[in-house]
């Protein structure tokens, strides 16, 4: 198994690993082996224009462990901008990859829980997991019904749940909701690999047959699951004219800022990346074109500040340029930062700075509030 750490790079203002289908079901694999939790998180176009309106729903992205394109607007947009993000890599394909092939090195099959959907459908899918599945049995399934978020985290559920010891929790409540459950549940947790994974449920179960494959390879299973759920014609307008105005405003705009940037000759440009600690904060400071070059030293800092209580300033103020790959690395630590209720801010951006980061998606960066609790609507 590939146990190298995936690389990510910022993507319509989150963070997203570059890693194939296969390798993502190696990670999960890995994960489920050393007994590790990984919260997966599939973003499509969707997920990306939510989180430019919801902060807490946002923050559940950034704080996931691996985070994948699962979409292929986001895979044409990584090819528009030289974002090395292999191919679309779909729940639903990783979770029929693992089903359907049997476990790495003969080992012991994944064991995998179903929790929300519609009424009837996860034991649905349960049944149909236990009726030949090479790679995967269920252990279990659960329908909450309706409710909060902290009315469907109660013990007697979370006991539930950790009594079927599953490896793989496929979560189905709505995104919103369910992203946020995982957030606020996820350290009660025993399950290795937890996902919000709501089609994963129909598919399993028989209830939402999936598009062929040669319209899922160019990008048109949204006409397919709109033939199947007709009321999501209305969801994808709005997705898709939001990526209009992305195109135009932000996409556009930062491609031509790179391809004339690639053309000036190159200059000296000192760059810093170092982490200093004053009376009341540690301040990480940048300095220079921020590249994927130092994101090796970006790192290293980020572990040293990772886990410090202390409030942490991240000082742009002589940052020319961040690229994909280290503007990745600063939402990732964000997030993290935030799940644990560690403060953290960012100060100092130019104006110049400050376009780019628009152009990125990641404006809200100079926003960040030093604790985020995740939002819980009802269903």
């Amino acid at each position: 198994m590939n146990t190298k750490k995936p690389t990510s790079y910022a993507l319509l203002g989150l963070p997203v690993h570059a890693l194939s289908e296969t390798e993502t079901v190696e990670q999960l694999w890995l994960a489920t082996r050393e007994r590790r939790q990984l919260i997966l998180t599939t973003p499509n176009l969707n997920f990306a224009v939510a989180c430019r309106k919801d902060r807490a729903f946002r923050q559940t992205v950034l704080a996931s462990d691996l985070v994948v394109a699962d979409g292929m607007p986001l895979v044409w947009v990584a090819r528009l901008l030289g974002i090395p993000i292999p191919e679309r890599v779909a729940g639903s394909s990783v979770f029929e990859s693992i089903r359907t092939t049997p476990p790495p090195d003969n080992g012991p099959r994944m064991r995998v829980f179903f929790f929300g959907g519609q009424p009837g459908v996860a034991q649905q899918a349960h049944e149909r997991v236990n009726a030949g599945s090479p790679g995967m049995e269920s252990v279990g399934f659960l329908d909450p019904g309706f409710g909060s978020v902290e009315q469907m985290g109660s013990q007697v559920i979370i006991d539930t749940i950790n009594s079927a010891d599953p490896d793989f929790l496929v979560v189905a409540l709505g995104a919103a909701k369910g992203q946020a459950w995982i957030e606020q549940n996820r350290h009660r947790l025993h399950a290795r690999v937890i996902s919000h994974l709501g089609a994963v449920v129909n598919f399993s179960a028989g209830s939402v047959q999936r598009s062929p494959l040669w319209m899922q390879r160019l990008g048109l299973e949204w006409l397919w699951r709109i033939k199947e759920e007709p009321q999501l014609w209305r969801r994808y307008r709005a997705d898709g004219l939001a990526l209009l105005g992305m195109l135009l405003n932000e996409l556009l705009p930062l491609w031509l800022s790179r391809k004339t940037r690639r053309q000036r000759s190159s200059r000296a440009c000192a760059t810093e990346v170092q982490v200093k600690r004053n009376r009341r904060e540690l301040v990480l400071k940048l300095a220079g074109d921020v590249t994927a070059s130092v994101r090796p030293r970006l790192d290293r800092c980020i572990e040293k500040v990772l886990d410090a209580q202390t409030p942490l300033r991240v000082d742009l103020g002589a940052v020319s340029l961040l690229d994909e790959a280290t503007l990745a690395s600063l939402m990732c630590l964000l997030g993290a930062r935030q799940a644990r209720n560690f403060p953290m801010t960012f100060s100092g951006a130019s104006t110049a700075l400050k376009r780019q980061l628009h152009r990125h998606g990641s404006a809200y960066l100079l926003d960040a509030a030093p604790v985020l609790a995740p939002a819980s609507g009802q269903a």
